[in-house]
């Protein structure tokens, strides 16, 4: 496996995300951040937070696997959610968990949240980019 997630001594160590990921495969991916849109475009779990993580996470597994390579390979997460409110971790959760039940992968990455006030559709709660390591 290219990507080896760790919570080095010294740091906190979360159990939503890891503080490292090492990584030594040989193709490096960048993936553009995925929405809430299914394979034709259409809008996916308009007004839900939870189901918009969800196809977002699904839409990361499945640019990977069109190119080799799995959510297993993802070396880092950043999480772009509308309006962030500590209150919004539970549907954060439930969407990621959701995603990993269908995908049959541990969720767990370096991962960074950040709020921001809007995305480039107005439908749009989250918005999830990835960085992966394929061999």
């Amino acid at each position: 496996m290219p990507v080896t997630l760790i919570n080095p001594d010294g740091l906190p160590k979360p159990e939503v995300y890891r503080q490292l990921s090492i990584a030594t495969g040989s193709r490096l991916v960048f993936l553009a951040g995925q929405v809430a849109r299914d394979a034709e475009g259409r809008k996916v779990g308009e007004g839900d937070l939870a189901a918009q993580v969800e196809q977002s996470y699904l839409n990361i597994a499945t640019a990977l696997a069109a190119i080799g390579g799995s959510f297993d390979d993802v070396a880092k997460l950043t999480v772009y959610v509308v309006d962030w409110t500590p209150d919004k971790m539970p549907l954060l959760g439930e969407g990621v968990a959701r995603a990993a039940a269908k995908l049959g992968v541990d969720p767990v990455k370096p991962v960074t949240l950040l709020g921001v006030a809007a995305l480039g559709e107005p439908d749009l709660l989250v918005e999830v980019e990835a960085t992966a390591v394929l061999d």
